[in-house]
C-alpha cells in the first residue's frame, strides 16, 4: 500500500530519539512515515496493526534486538520488508541480519550522505548491502 502520492509507508524502529528525528526527516523525503517505535519488540506489534511497506530498524534496542524483531516479523509475514540501519559495520551483523530475512543493511554514517536514503529505497523493493557494510568491520 502507497500513500496518495505513490510513495510507500515506512514505520521506523530506533531507541536513540536524535536519531530518530534524524531519519524521519530522511525518510520523508522518499517515503510516507507513519510512525516511529522506541524498542525492539514494538516493531513486531506496529508491522501488523499498521501494515508498512518498509520498515526500517536499528540493531541495537532495548527488550528485543533489531535481528530478533526481524526473525519474527519475517516468519509471521514472508513479504514483510525489513531494512536494518546500523551504527555496526560487522559483516556477522549483516549476515546474521540476511538470514532473519531483512532486504538491506544501511550504516547510519551513511544515512546522511545523500547515499542512505537511496540504500532504504532500493533494500525497500531488492535486497541490497551497499558495499561500505561489506567492507569495513568494527574488531
Amino acid at each position: 500500500m502507497t500513500d496518495a502520492m505513490g510513495r510507500p509507508r515506512v514505520l521506523l524502529a530506533e531507541d536513540h530519539a536524535p536519531t530518530a528525528k534524524l531519519m524521519r526527516a530522511l525518510l520523508r523525503a522518499e517515503f510516507d512515515f507513519i510512525g516511529c517505535v522506541e524498542d525492539g519488540a514494538a516493531p513486531v506489534e506496529a508491522v501488523t496493526r499498521l501494515s508498512p511497506d518498509v520498515t526500517v530498524s536499528d540493531i541495537a534496542m532495548p527488550h528485543l534486538d533489531g535481528i530478533a524483531a526481524a526473525r519474527i516479523i519475517v516468519a509471521s509475514d514472508a513479504n514483510a520488508r525489513i531494512v536494518l540501519v546500523t551504527v555496526h559495520a560487522d559483516l556477522m551483523l549483516v549476515e546474521a541480519g540476511l538470514a532473519a530475512g531483512v532486504l538491506g543493511y544501511v550504516l547510519k554514517d551513511t544515512a546522511g550522505s545523500g547515499t542512505g536514503p537511496s540504500d532504504i529505497t532500493v533494500a525497500g523493493h531488492h535486497r541490497a548491502v551497499p558495499k561500505s557494510a561489506l567492507s569495513r568491520r568494527i574488531s
